[in-house]
Formats: structure tokens, C-alpha cells, sequence
């Protein structure tokens, strides 16, 4: 039987010298005793998985509004996606992999419904905009609580991972800088392989340089990009990939933004004037109705404001609950007071 101490001695012994040890985490807000089976990081990663939040994501948009086909990807299907390129990099680099999976399962908890359409709208309609990263952390350490505890009171190194998985600041850890680099890597590829399917595009639209480098297939591409950063981070202080892979990275990035990402083949113009309907009716109403708010926001409004509440309760709609709401509220064309 091996216990926590074990599993602690055993990070010491194995892994390298730059990883983050769960021994030496910079710990929680709120002290807790320690679990007798699991280590900080991997109790974090728990937390996660079984969050009401986590399990929303099934039910969010990647980037296909309404797909009719059974396998476009989903908002937690790209989390899992990401957690897995984010291990391997992690295992191979001799860093700590249950604090990479940690961060990779919490990082876009915030995520709001209808992908990153919505992000724009309740960015543009909310005082002081919208960041998902930033909602995520708000996720963890303020809105999944239980009747003992506020938030999830995840470690130092799992928040700072979840919010700097975007952005220009570097995250505090190794394993944090590992999940933004994969997020990115993971996107790209599955996105590619969902708009091909679709129709949007075809692989002979791929521009040729990152493909001639990286490969045609999926599979190919992903542990093109996965040896790359492995290899050249190796020993070194920061995970990236060397300066040719990643310019040529950014080159499909560009890509997917000019031919996928902002088609109307993808989304349609009826499609989007219907999510931001739909977002900016249920903010302006539940502004209008606090008292129809769920008892676990309204409690927030006098601490937090009722901005934010708000803003809280439509991130965590998934797609389809925002769209049953609207209709609930609106369906004789005026809201149902």
C-alpha cells in the first residue's frame, strides 16, 4: 500500500529537479489537513473532475454551433484532448504530470456557452469585460463551494496554472507554461480535423509550409509538435517549441482564424445574431429579476455585486440551457415575470 509520504518521496526521487513537488506546493487559502492517500496536486485534480463545472463543459461549444454529425469535438473533449498532449509533455520532461493534469482539467471551466462567440458578447455587455481564464479562476475559488467551504481552495500552483493558460504572463510553473502551449497545440490540430470533416475546408487548403514540417495527418502533426517542444525544452528553464516550429505553428493558427474560425460556413450570421439575443436578453432580464436568480448566486450579490452575479450565471449556462431559458422567459415574445 503506498500513502501520500510514499507517493511524495517518490516525486523527489523520479522526477527533475525544475518540476514543481507536491511537498513544496505553496499550499491552499484555507489550511487543510492533508489526504492520507492522495498528494496536494492530485486532491486538486479530483476536485476538478467531479465539479459541477467540469461536467457543463460536455454541453458547451468548441467551435461548431449545433454540429449534426456525432463527433465534433465539445468543450470537454477539448480539455481532455489538451490534458493528454499536456502528460505526455510533462511525463517526458521528467515534470510533475498530476499538476499538469490539474491545471489542463480546470482550465476553461469559465468558459461561457456558444464557445468563444459568447466570450465576445458578454465581453462587449459586461462592466469591466470578460476573460474566460479569468472566470475559471473565479470558478474554482469562488463558485464551486460546498456548504463548508468557499470554492474549491485548490493549490497556489493550480490557480496561477488556470489563470495564465492564456495571456502574456507566464505561469509560476514549468507545468502551467507545459497546458498553454498545449492548449494551443491541441486546438489547432482537433479543430483542423472537425472543419475538415464538416466540409469548411479540405487538407489540400492547409497552407504548405507547417504542413510540409509538421505532417498531413492529425496524428502526425501532434507528435510532430509534442517531440519538438520536449526536445528543445529539455533542460531549460521555459517549455516551448525552438523559433522555426513555432512561427510555423502561429502560420496555422492564422490560418484556422481567416478560414474556420470566423467563417460564416461555420457560423452563419442568423446562427450568431441568435446567441447574442440570446445572451444579451437573459443578462439584461436576470439584471431586471435578481429574485429569479438560483439561491447560490443570489446569496453572492450583496458581496460581489449583481453585475457580476449575473455574468456568473449566464458563463456557466451550458448551450443548450441558455437556449431552454431564452425560450422559457421569451416565449410570448415578452419575458415571463
Amino acid at each position: 500500500m503506498l500513502f501520500r509520504e510514499d507517493l511524495e518521496k517518490r516525486e523527489e526521487a523520479v522526477l527533475s529537479p525544475m518540476a514543481c513537488k507536491s511537498a513544496h506546493s505553496k499550499g491552499r487559502r484555507v489550511f487543510e489537513e492533508p489526504c492520507m492517500y492522495r498528494t496536494e496536486f492530485q486532491r486538486d485534480r479530483d476536485r476538478i473532475i467531479h465539479s459541477k463545472a467540469f461536467r457543463r463543459l460536455m454541453h458547451k461549444t468548441q467551435v461548431f454551433l449545433a454540429p449534426e454529425g456525432d463527433h465534433y469535438r465539445t468543450r470537454l473533449t477539448h480539455t481532455l484532448e489538451v490534458s493528454q498532449v499536456a502528460r505526455t509533455i510533462a511525463r517526458n520532461l521528467g515534470l510533475n504530470e498530476d499538476l499538469t493534469e490539474a491545471i489542463a482539467m480546470g482550465h476553461d471551466l469559465g468558459h461561457t456557452p456558444f464557445g468563444h462567440n459568447g466570450e465576445m458578447i458578454l465581453d462587449s455587455i459586461h462592466p469591466g469585460g470578460f476573460r474566460h481564464n479569468e472566470q475559471s479562476l473565479r470558478v474554482v475559488e469562488v463558485l464551486e463551494s460546498t456548504p463548508n467551504r468557499r470554492g474549491m481552495n485548490l493549490t497556489f500552483e493550480v490557480r496561477d496554472g488556470i489563470l495564465n493558460h492564456t495571456g502574456d504572463l507566464p505561469a509560476a510553473t514549468l507545468e502551467g507554461q507545459i497546458v498553454k502551449i498545449s492548449d494551443r497545440i491541441a486546438y489547432i490540430n482537433h479543430d483542423i480535423d472537425d472543419a475538415v470533416r464538416s466540409g469548411v475546408i479540405t487538407l489540400e487548403d492547409l497552407p504548405k509550409e507547417p504542413i510540409e514540417l509538421f505532417g498531413r495527418g492529425h496524428r502526425e502533426r501532434i507528435n510532430a509538435m509534442v517531440e519538438n517542444v520536449v526536445s528543445f525544452s529539455d533542460g531549460r528553464e521555459q517549455v516551448q517549441m525552438d523559433p522555426v516550429h513555432w512561427k510555423q505553428l502561429n502560420v496555422l493558427r492564422d490560418f484556422m482564424f481567416a478560414n474556420v474560425y470566423r467563417s460564416q460556413k461555420v457560423k452563419r450570421e442568423e446562427d450568431l445574431a441568435k446567441i447574442d439575443e440570446v445572451i444579451r436578453s437573459l443578462y439584461e432580464y436576470f439584471l431586471s429579476h435578481s429574485y429569479k436568480l438560483p439561491a447560490d448566486h443570489y446569496a453572492l450579490i450583496e458581496r460581489d455585486g449583481l453585475h457580476v452575479v449575473v455574468k456568473d450565471y449566464i458563463a456557466g449556462m451550458t448551450d443548450r440551457y441558455a437556449l431552454s431559458l431564452y425560450a422559457e422567459i421569451f416565449r410570448s415574445g415578452t419575458p415571463v415575470r
